[in-house]
């Protein structure tokens, strides 16, 4: 068996077996290396060498997680919520709750949208903006998971559809260059009005899963508890009843100040310090108490910080295998001439190597050089190979233990440590985005 794939299905298996991701992806880099035939030492050095590329999001998610839990230990959280919660009467009034819980999926959806073309903060605005909102889901008895398969998809489908903020570097410096580097010699020409017309039919089918899980899957009440984020010398009930209106000001201050420190230095590490700095000078908690609630915010974003280190160690490793040409290559002798069964292998084999990758910004310059004279071989056209290249690169994105599109939404949503991050982030994204993109992928490359 190919490197890569056994790896991939270690790495699976032993998260949905509730084996801690780190050690999965550790265990996975192990076995795909020595099926691979490198050497222990090689395999180490490599893992190593990967760890730096996911040092800084990890930083940059551990200082915006102290941000957040200053801001619900200041108790601005707990007052919006307790206000939100009376005013929409959802405690005694429960027909109230559908068409709020549908509103506020909506403000995230437009959220997680605008985080990628509009004000292109990335996954940057997940915990900073959703765990205050945890306590008016519960009160909702909204179901998680919806909420994390509105995130992904707001953090996913734009990039791969819309050529603004990060979906012009996706679609055109990434995708649309690639696609030309490759094809050249081959007499393809791609231009950018062809690429987001041929994503169409993908993202199609990532908004009916979309759908489907909003009113069928996860449709239903679920149940949690109200827990504080913080804990000092007072709770966020206590310190929302001191809240004086100067301290909601630079409690304000804060956020937009976070948001723009971000946008101006390129760093959300700074960001988070600047807001973070902001509310310990405006007195909404004591002094002494900013040490422990930094600290505290840090643990409660150590899991995802740390799966991110250990994913980009794994995917150093994959690399190093050389096993993507292989697995490409083995891949097209089981074809035949069957250009359904083709198209369907590429957009399977491009899960595996996008898993195993992480990102499909980076998978895009590998997949393309593999996938555009097999494609044009098959007789594929232009539009159809883009749909086949840009398809099978942005499949990892949404159903990865790995990837920052689920620990995104698993960082805020398991903000009180109520989500799962394997069967309440990664399996239903996994099972709405990645299956429908497999179809309507396929659908593509046939049609176009």
């Amino acid at each position: 068996m190919n490197a890569i794939v056994l790896a991939i299905l270690v790495m699976v298996a032993l998260s949905l077996a509730r084996v801690s991701v780190v050690f999965a992806l550790i265990v996975a880099s192990l076995v795909g290396g020595l099926v691979a035939g490198l050497p222990l030492v090689e395999i180490l050095d490599a893992f190593n060498g990967g760890l730096g590329n996911g040092a800084t999001i990890a930083l940059s998610y551990a200082v915006l997680g102290a941000f957040a839990v200053a801001l619900s230990r200041s108790g601005i959280t707990e007052l919006m919520a307790q206000r939100a919660i009376r005013g929409l009467h959802l405690d005694d009034q429960p027909q109230n709750r559908r068409w709020v819980a549908f509103t506020l999926l909506g403000a995230l959806l437009a959220a997680a949208v605008s985080s990628q073309n509009l004000i292109p903060v990335h996954i940057a605005f997940i915990p900073v903006l959703v765990p205050p909102l945890l306590k008016l889901m519960n009160h909702l008895r909204l179901d998680r998971r919806a909420a994390a398969c509105v995130i992904t998809f707001g953090i996913t489908a734009p990039y791969m559809l819309l050529p603004v903020g990060f979906g012009s570097i996706f679609l055109n410096d990434i995708l649309l260059a690639n696609l030309n580097d490759s094809g050249a010699e081959l007499g393809l020409e791609v231009t950018r009005g062809m690429v987001p017309m041929a994503m169409l039919i993908p993202i199609g089918g990532m908004a009916i899963g979309l759908v489907v899980a909003l009113l069928w899957s996860y449709g239903r009440p679920r149940h949690y508890e109200d827990r504080d984020l913080a804990h000092g010398d007072e709770t966020p009930a206590q310190a929302a009843r001191q809240l004086a209106p100067w301290q909601m000001t630079v409690l304000a201050a804060a956020l937009v100040g976070t948001v723009a420190t971000q946008l101006l230095s390129g760093s959300m590490v700074l960001g988070g310090m600047f807001g973070f700095a902001l509310l310990s000078v405006s007195g909404v908690f004591r002094w002494h108490e900013q040490d422990g609630i930094f600290t505290e915010g840090m643990r409660m974003m150590a899991q995802v910080g740390f799966i991110m280190i250990s994913a980009a160690g794994f995917a150093g490793v994959m690399q190093a295998t050389g096993e993507v040409s292989v697995l490409v290559e083995g891949s097209a002798e089981l074809i035949g001439d069957n250009k359904g069964l083709a198209a369907l292998i590429m957009l399977l084999v491009g899960l595996f190597i996008t898993m195993g990758i992480g990102s499909s910004f980076s998978t895009v310059p590998i997949i393309a050089s593999l996938y555009v004279p097999l494609a044009l071989s098959f007789g594929f056209s232009p539009m159809a190979t883009i749909a086949l290249v840009g398809t099978a690169a942005a499949l990892g994105d949404a159903g990865s233990p790995a990837s920052d599109s689920t620990l995104g939404p698993t960082a805020g949503l398991n903000a009180d440590g109520q989500h799962d991050h394997i069967w309440d982030t990664v399996v239903p994204t996994f099972l709405h985005y990645n299956v429908p993109l497999i179809a309507f992928g396929w659908l593509a490359a046939m049609i176009l």
